[in-house]
């Protein structure tokens, strides 16, 4: 009668097998959240890109003469939704509408479901200095309303 050696891991082989894992897990645990930062950001800047190309473009029609323009305006928007919701063109016969954004994007930073997607952001009218940004009677840049610094190490406010 021959004995057959034991078959299987012994206690000392799993804890380093578990050891292992507990490392590894360690390591990618903050790859994967540096991964989530970085492409919250890079929504971000799309966001920001999006809707200063639509404030942007609504100045340019206002420029061209195909929006009306109020005495003493500045010639933006005089809030985000007006991008979305579109001008009548003057310049066209049919009184079409120009529209300059399809939406308004929400600031991907801000953990706030319960807010609209335009209360999200933080904007500066023409009046008010690039330091100390205020609304006021119209929309010439936004920001971002986060507290946090991006991994460039500039505040999100700031981008």
């Amino acid at each position: 009668m021959s004995t057959r050696p034991a078959r299987g891991f012994t206690l000392i082989e799993l804890m380093v097998s578990l050891t292992l894992l507990a490392i590894l897990a360690t390591v990618a645990l903050p790859l994967t959240q540096l991964s989530k930062q970085r492409e919250r950001e890079r929504a971000l800047q799309q966001a920001l890109v999006q809707l200063r190309q639509g404030i942007d473009a609504y100045k340019q029609a206002v420029d061209e003469g195909r929006i009306a323009r109020r005495l003493g305006d500045s010639g933006y928007p005089p809030t985000l939704a007006a991008l979305v919701d579109g001008e009548k063109d003057l310049k066209d016969p049919l009184g079409a509408r120009i529209y300059f954004l399809r939406r308004i994007p929400r600031d991907p930073l801000c953990d706030c479901p319960a807010r609209s997607a335009a209360d999200t952001w933080g904007r500066r009218s023409y009046a008010s200095p690039p330091q100390e940004p205020r609304e006021g009677a119209d929309v010439f840049d936004v920001y971002s309303l986060s507290e946090g610094v991006g991994s460039n190490g500039q505040p999100y406010r700031d981008w």
